[in-house]
């Protein structure tokens, strides 16, 4: 997500669940569910409208220096604790120290939240607020925290400061630990309706077929569908995806990275379990499923895949791995009774 887009007015959805959340008292929420469907948004607009100057019924007023200072990552009030992946992804800036690390090359940009991230966190928690407002703890995704660095949380969630607030974000909140979930209030992300997917779809400047071809391949989650397009790859091409796999067409992936590939594998062997068993596909167009594959092949595929997934942050050879990945497709899809 820009910079841009992260400053733009929220989606209605996720506007009409800031509200209601405003109306309610807490100093912790858990705003989870799958992704594509706002968390990361709706934390950021509870974090602007606890920390306005000017807040009306509906949020934050938008024009106010805090609000400014939140436009450009400067507030003092508001910690964001992220991986460093996606702190960079989001514009946020690191660490001076850590920034000078991954400039110098000494290592990569860490895809977990980092125990000394966190002790700055519990550290930032108990500072005087700077502008008077309260200050914001805003952890996103929570799930990659480890044991370590959710425990180093915890206590600070138990006994938390009088003016500090916290909002979690997850796509997987069952991976946190048990405790911090209790520690918060949970709220589950509001799926929105297919036409205000498609207007909102619209309004980025998608047409209507684009639109509803993004939407159904990312199965009804929005920003999931523009984050789709806004990777690079072909919206249109997504329809022949299930032909090229049963040709073994590696170049079909070429601008793909490995957890989209394998993302993309699942919902194609979802959609022919589902035509199998009778239902009606989710993610592609039923003419687009011509393989006649037996569900046992499809379901020891699927099986291969969720294993594809826990090591796919890590291959030996993603070239290797992709190849491995669109073979097996090949010689499922091609399996006959």
């Amino acid at each position: 997500m820009t910079d841009e887009a992260a400053v733009a007015a929220p989606p209605p959805w996720i506007a009409a669940q800031a509200k209601s959340l405003l109306a309610q008292r807490g100093h912790a929420w858990l705003l989870h569910g799958p992704s594509g469907l706002g968390q990361y948004g709706l934390a950021m607009e509870l974090a602007r409208a606890w920390l306005c100057e000017q807040p009306g019924e509906g949020g934050a007023c938008g024009v106010c220096g805090s609000c400014h200072a939140i436009d450009v990552r400067t507030h003092a009030d508001l910690c964001v604790l992220m991986p460093e992946t996606t702190l960079l992804e989001l514009g946020w800036p690191l660490g001076e120290k850590a920034q000078t690390e991954i400039d110098d090359k000494k290592r990569k940009a860490s895809k977990e939240i980092r125990v000394d991230a966190m002790r700055d966190t519990v550290e930032f928690s108990q500072r005087t607020s700077a502008r008077g407002r309260g200050k914001v703890v805003l952890v996103f995704p929570a799930e990659q925290m480890n044991n370590i660095t959710a425990n180093a949380l915890l206590k600070t969630l138990e006994e938390p400061p009088g003016d500090v607030k916290f909002v979690l974000a997850s796509e997987s909140a069952h991976q946190l630990l048990p405790t911090i979930r209790s520690r918060c209030l949970g709220h589950a992300m509001h799926w929105p309706d297919a036409q205000s997917s498609l207007q909102w779809l619209q309004s980025r400047g998608f047409d209507a077929g684009q639109a509803q071809l993004l939407l159904k391949a990312m199965g009804g989650r929005p920003e999931d569908a523009a984050a789709f397009a806004a990777s690079g790859r072909d919206p249109v091409a997504w329809s022949s995806l299930p032909k090229a796999v049963a040709r073994g067409d590696t170049a079909f992936f070429k601008d793909w990275t490995l957890p989209q590939t394998i993302d993309a594998l699942h919902k194609l062997c979802h959609d022919l379990m589902a035509v199998r068993a009778g239902a009606a596909p989710r993610f592609f167009a039923a003419v687009d499923l011509t393989s006649n594959a037996p569900l046992a092949a499809l379901s020891e595929w699927a099986k291969a895949l969720s294993r594809s997934m826990r090591t796919m942050d890590h291959p030996f050879s993603a070239g290797l791995m992709l190849e491995a990945l669109v073979g097996q497709a090949k010689s499922v899809l091609n399996s006959v009774h």
